[in-house]
């Protein structure tokens, strides 16, 4: 793969990330039966920044979880034989909850539609709402993101990396062309 271009700096990241809180806040008027719910891998740590911004400005600590998606997905035997699954951790019942669904991309809207599956697999929300840092666009599913931090037109040729420093020891976005 070859790189393109920097998309998002440390700083952009941050910045996007900290337009999105604000956004879930004005969206659910505060944080009332808020969960965050980070899709392994990359939403995870996203979801961690999203959770630190509200604690921050509103003084609430929203339980936060992970949702690991790999047994949900419908294209499991097109990716390998056997998943490797991680552990999926909600903190919380969901029942009567408003979950906030945290992605690093969303392409296909395959991995949100695992990802709402898997969480129907722990009870019944009041409302599932997803946000992403990077929509790149060809959607194959009927889903789009309530909070986007930046839309990025590819093709299919391009792969868009989100980089955390918890798994990549920096942050940032990437945009990359396949060789």
């Amino acid at each position: 793969m070859e790189l393109k271009s920097v998309i998002m700096d440390e700083a952009a990241l941050r910045r996007s990330m900290t337009r999105i809180t604000h956004e879930i806040i004005e969206k659910n008027k505060g944080t009332a039966d808020l969960c965050l719910l980070g899709i392994r891998r990359r939403g995870v740590p996203l979801a961690g920044m999203l959770r630190e911004n509200l604690k921050k400005f509103e003084g609430v600590d929203v339980p936060l979880g992970s949702v690991d998606i790999s047994l949900y997905r419908d294209d499991l035997s097109a990716l390998r034989d056997l998943p490797e699954t991680g552990s999926t951790d909600i903190p919380v019942d969901v029942t009567g909850k408003k979950l906030i669904l945290v992605d690093d991309v969303i392409y296909t809207g395959r991995t949100a539609r695992a990802a709402i599956e898997a969480v129907f697999h722990h009870g019944r929300p009041k409302q599932i709402q997803l946000a992403v840092l990077i929509d790149r666009g060809h959607r194959e599913l009927p889903i789009r993101p309530d909070y986007v931090g930046k839309n990025i037109p590819t093709s299919h040729t391009e792969v868009v990396s989100v980089l955390v420093k918890e798994y990549d020891g920096r942050a940032g976005v990437e945009l990359y062309q396949l060789s």
